[in-house]
């Protein structure tokens, strides 16, 4: 198991490093120019790194999606949701991908919008009737916002009933 391995070393400034050419770096480094500098007691430890023991790697105990830029665990996640059904398996493909890229970040909408859909069916498998419209807030969308809301049934509808008649036409195609 791959784990956090930062080290207090880690995290000291390098005195050879130049930085100049970013702007705006080392503006904080004149006391002078600090805006709480009267008001903190300053000691140069807290420029040295960090200096405390770091606790025990929680326990992986489920499937846990790590990024491209960071496989290791990091210090602390959640276990609440581990990846399941289809949606978990978009997920896991989005997880391939940079986190600056469209090809994680549109998969794993996809994968919620999925999710509650799949979330739905268990409601549904286990007996229990989900109140979709006050689920979706569509009650606060109905009072507040009535004109796009019945603007988005409306082209839902339509969607739905084109999709319909292309898979009709299509079977019958295939008879």
């Amino acid at each position: 198991m791959l784990t956090d391995e930062t080290k207090p070393s880690d995290f000291k400034k390098s005195e050879e490093a130049d930085y100049s050419h970013i702007k705006g770096w080392g503006i904080d480094a004149d006391p002078k120019n600090d805006p709480v500098y009267p008001m903190k007691k300053r000691t140069n430890e807290e420029h040295q790194g960090y200096s405390w023991e770091r606790p025990e790697q929680q326990h992986e105990n489920v499937e846990i999606l790590k990024s491209v830029e960071r496989p290791n665990l990091t210090a602390a996640f959640g276990t609440a949701s581990p990846p399941r059904g289809f949606n978990g398996e978009i997920r896991k493909f989005a997880f391939q991908y940079s986190e600056s890229s469209y090809g994680r970040w549109l998969p794993l909408i996809l994968a919620d919008r999925v999710g509650a859909f799949e979330g739905i069916i268990d409601d549904l498998k286990n007996g229990h009737v989900p109140n979709i419209f006050a689920e979706r807030g569509w009650g606060s969308e109905w009072k507040y916002n009535r004109k796009n809301f019945l603007l988005k049934i409306a082209v839902a509808a339509t969607v739905t009933g084109i999709a319909i008649t292309l898979l009709k036409s299509k079977k019958k195609k295939n008879n």
